[in-house]
């Protein structure tokens, strides 16, 4: 067997490319390897602390893989409670009302407008601001979904409340609702009046979180 030596830049060239290959290795190790899902209750923690970079979309869409999601339930008593007493200013027992409701579901739109709107009454400031924070991240994860104008660009909400929520804050009375499907996808085809126009318009809402977890939960 004849041996062949290795001139000095050919053996620069194969020491270079040997450690080029161990760098790499472990880099598309990682690249193969899926991200881990970050659960629902390791994102609340980070929106109870105001973690500016928190994804409330992703907050969203992990709660509805949670143990606790239910988007057809909500102590619909409390929610009537909370805003009676919130037309009579009576903060504290909207306030306990509120805190009753995000007890079983924290990212319920109209408890957190309640808590708002009864912690700056009884001035505290501070608690009203993180109430807004959480409520304009909400409300922002659904109204970035999409723009509601077609099925293909419909907004996408975890609840049903979620749409009315979203109504109620652009000031569009919902007059008409229908249930439609297509390829697969289920939507809520809602008709809303602008009370300043009177103009009508069609808005569409992907609901095939709520619906498919309707329907598995009737097959149990």
């Amino acid at each position: 067997m004849e041996l062949r030596l290795i001139s000095p830049p050919d053996m620069f060239r194969l020491v270079a490319f040997s450690v080029l290959c161990v760098l790499l290795l472990p880099a598309v190790g990682i690249a193969q390897q899926p991200l881990a899902k970050v659960s629902y209750e390791a994102l609340l923690e980070r929106v109870k602390k105001q973690d500016p970079a928190v994804n409330f979309k992703e907050l969203r869409l992990a709660y509805t893989e949670s143990s606790g999601y239910n988007p057809y339930g909500g102590d619909r008593e409390a929610r009537k409670t909370m805003l009676s007493a919130l037309k009579a200013k009576e903060f504290d027992k909207a306030l306990e009302s509120s805190n009753d409701i995000l007890k079983a579901n924290y990212l319920d739109l109209v408890a957190h407008f309640a808590a708002l709107t009864a912690e700056r009454e009884l001035g505290n400031t501070d608690k009203s601001e993180y109430h807004k924070y959480v409520m304009q991240g909400l409300l922002k994860s659904i109204s970035n979904s999409g723009d509601g104008k077609s099925m293909e660009t419909a907004f996408v909400v975890i609840s049903i409340d979620e749409e009315y929520a979203l109504f109620n804050f652009m000031g569009l009375p919902v007059t008409a609702q229908t249930l439609v499907g297509d390829n697969g996808h289920h939507y809520d085809k809602m008709t809303a009046v602008d009370p300043k126009t009177d103009q009508s318009s069609t808005y569409y809402f992907n609901i095939d979180k709520p619906f498919n977890w309707l329907g598995n939960s009737l097959k149990k």
